[in-house]
C-alpha cells in the first residue's frame, strides 16, 4: 500500500518508494507494478499523472483525480511554477553551493532531438570522510546536498551531478560503479540516494499555496543518521513528521 501524504478534492500525493515506476512504459512492459495502477487500486477510482519521478527516485509524487484537474497542474509544471526540493548523497565534497547550467541531450532513443536547456541549483548541507578505500584513494568522501531544479528534464539531476563529477550514489546509469559497489557491500545500500523531499504549488482551484513533504526512505535516513547528519536533517525539517490529510 502506498503512503498517502496529501489529499484534497482534486489531487492526491504519495511518497513513492525506490524502484517503482510511475506508469507503464514501452521499455518496462514486463513490470506488473506501477505507482499509478497501485494507487488506483488502493483508492478505487481513476487517477491521472501530472509529473514523473525516475524509477530509482523516491519521494513526492502527485496525481490528479480527474482530467479537468490534471490540465491546470500539468500546465503549471510545464511553465516551471511548482517549487521542487530534493536531497541526495553524492561522491566527494561539493562546493558549498552552486548552479549547474548545462543543456541535456535526450536519451539514445531521441538523439535526433536538440539538447534542451537545463538548470539545477544545489547547496551542500553536510560532509563525511569514511576510512574505506575506493579506487586509488585510501578514504572516501561524500556530501549531503539539497537540490532545487529550475527545469525538469529527464534524468536532469542525475546527469547534472555526473557532469560535475559528484555522482549520485546508487546511480547505475550515470554514477560511479566503484562507489555504488562500496555502498552496496559496506553499507548494505543498493538504492539510488536521490529523494524528492518537497513539492510546493499554487492550488489551481483554491489559489492557496500547497506544501507536500515526503519523509526520507528508511535506507537513506539510516545512512544519514549513521553519518551523524541528523541535526542537519532536523534543521531542514527533513526528519519524519506526521502529515495531515486535507479533504475538501
Amino acid at each position: 500500500m502506498l503512503e498517502i501524504i496529501y489529499e484534497d478534492a482534486q489531487y492526491v500525493a504519495v511518497n513513492k518508494p525506490n524502484g517503482l515506476l510511475v506508469h507503464r512504459t514501452r521499455i518496462a512492459e514486463e513490470k506488473k507494478e506501477f505507482a499509478l495502477q497501485l494507487l488506483r487500486d488502493q483508492l478505487r477510482y481513476h487517477l491521472f499523472t501530472v509529473h514523473r519521478l525516475d524509477r530509482g527516485t523516491s519521494g513526492v509524487l502527485l496525481f490528479a483525480k480527474s482530467a479537468e484537474a490534471a490540465t491546470p497542474i500539468v500546465k503549471a509544471f510545464e511553465e516551471r511554477q511548482p517549487d521542487k526540493t530534493y536531497f541526495a548523497i553524492v561522491r566527494g565534497y561539493t562546493p558549498e553551493a552552486g548552479t549547474i547550467d548545462s543543456p541535456i541531450r535526450p536519451d539514445k532513443d531521441h538523439q535526433h532531438k536538440a539538447a534542451q536547456d537545463a538548470v539545477t541549483h544545489y547547496t551542500r548541507l553536510a560532509t563525511i570522510e569514511l576510512p574505506i578505500p575506493v579506487g586509488p584513494y585510501s578514504t572516501s568522501r561524500y556530501s549531503l546536498v539539497k537540490i532545487k531544479p529550475e527545469t525538469g528534464r529527464m534524468h536532469q539531476i542525475r546527469k547534472h551531478f555526473a557532469h560535475i563529477r559528484h555522482y549520485i550514489i546508487g546511480d547505475k546509469r550515470h554514477g560511479d560503479w566503484r562507489h555504488n559497489r562500496m555502498f552496496l557491500e559496506e553499507m548494505n545500500s543498493p538504492f539510488l540516494l536521490l529523494h524528492a523531499a518537497e513539492l510546493r504549488f499554487r492550488h489551481p482551484y483554491s489559489g492557496k499555496q500547497v506544501e507536500v513533504k515526503a519523509a526520507l526512505p528508511e535506507n537513506m535516513l539510516h545512512l544519514c543518521l549513521q553519518f551523524n547528519w541528523g541535526d542537519t536533517l532536523a534543521a531542514q525539517e527533513a526528519l519524519p513528521q506526521p502529515v495531515p490529510i486535507i479533504k475538501s
